[in-house]
């Protein structure tokens, strides 16, 4: 039976390797992953919740999916996740966001990493699960994650991320971990930008930059090809002005990397984020090393966006899908349903026709079969 509401999923996932022996396969492979999908779409938030959500809308999924032997039972669904490669199933959920996009060309692809709090278990020795994502600033969307040990093994795990993602033409954001001399050659070689963090540990370069900016502001940057530029939000009693400073003069780069170890190293630039709350003021400096000309108002862009993927990833995922909560453990089902939540929130994001959050979208579409459709099949953001 074609399944016509979900044909793009269809196309990405049908190659997607079935990691249960022939004669267990009481339920196919695609109906559980799409049950599943429409389920965290819709709420679920775990295999029970995705089981009953599969009952209650079993007339609606038989319309479109073969379901020989019904809705599968929740141990089915996390049996599967558990064994189910998750490489292979990240794989088919990067094809299919690629396939949703009209291109990365000149957008902001900014990767940060996130832990799932919950997701240890001691008795058995296991450590919280820690996924590095690539997240579209612009248009919201998930590109793609990776697995990594911890914090310190992001280093080895961005290189990989990176290899995955069609690059060509937008500018890569990734904090201070990820500034490194192989990752920036990386980044160029893919035929994209970077503006990548600096932080006080980086020992020499961090303090040379910080100096370049000091020096630069008391002679106020006279004779030092430089721009500027200033933002002012407000909002709850709250005031926040961002002053943003590229720096991309040629002394002042070959003084900081005479050897051209940095590829494609083009400026450094410099955020303070100045913020009034009442009477409390604080400031907050940050530098960067970057492959762009220079022209602070798209360096401050790009900041901004590396920063949107804490607020629009991270926090809703914690938020509307409750994922710091998640104990679902055994085998690779925390790393498959950690997919499932991106996936699903990818889908919520690119339809925008409801003007409410993620979680009432998600409540949303649970209520209405016409409206899961849409989220379905609506088609892709361009902002």
């Amino acid at each position: 039976m074609e399944p016509s509401p979900v044909s793009k999923l269809w196309e990405q996932f049908a190659q997607l390797e079935d990691p249960r022996v022939a004669r267990a396969r009481r339920h196919e492979l695609l109906d559980i992953i799409i049950i599943a999908v429409c389920g965290v779409i819709c709420g679920a938030d775990s295999w029970v919740d995705i089981e009953e959500f599969g009952k209650a809308k079993l007339d609606w999924f038989g319309s479109f999916l073969d379901l020989p032997n019904g809705i599968p039972s929740h141990d089915t669904f996390g049996r599967v996740f558990a064994r189910l490669n998750p490489e292979g199933f990240q794989r088919c959920f990067l094809a299919w966001a690629e396939a949703l996009q009209e291109g990365t060309q000149g957008k902001l692809v900014a990767l940060d990493g996130k832990t799932l709090r919950r997701s240890h278990d001691q008795a058995r020795g296991k450590s919280a699960l820690h996924l590095l994502s690539a997240w579209a600033s612009e248009n919201h969307l998930v590109l793609g994650q990776r697995k990594v040990e911890g914090h310190s093994n992001e280093i080895t795990a961005i290189p990989a991320l990176l290899d995955l993602l069609a690059l060509e033409g937008c500018t890569v954001t990734i904090d201070a971990m990820g500034t490194q001399k192989e990752i920036a050659r990386q980044v160029k070689e893919r035929g994209a930008d970077y503006v990548l963090a600096l932080k006080g540990n980086q020992g020499r370069l961090y303090q040379e930059v910080a100096e370049s900016f000091q020096e630069g502001r008391k002679a106020e940057f006279a004779g030092i090809a430089h721009d500027r530029q200033e933002t002012v939000n407000g909002g709850h009693g709250r005031v926040e002005v961002r002053r943003y400073w590229t720096i991309f003069d040629p002394e002042y780069l070959s003084y900081l990397d005479p050897k051209g170890k940095w590829a494609g190293l083009r400026s450094i630039g410099m955020v303070e984020a100045e913020r009034h709350e009442g009477e409390k003021r604080t400031v907050e400096t940050r530098y960067y090393l970057s492959s762009l000309a220079g022209n602070a108002r798209e360096f401050g862009h790009a900041v901004r966006g590396h920063w949107d993927i804490e607020n629009g990833l991270h926090w809703v995922l914690d938020v509307a899908f409750r994922e710091d909560e998640s104990r679902v453990r055994t085998g690779y089902a925390q790393e498959n349903l950690a997919t499932l939540r991106r996936l699903a929130l990818t889908l919520l994001r690119r339809e925008q026709n409801a003007r409410v959050g993620v979680k009432a979208k998600r409540l949303k579409a649970g209520w209405s079969e016409d409206y899961l459709l849409t989220v379905l099949t609506s088609k892709p953001t361009t902002s």
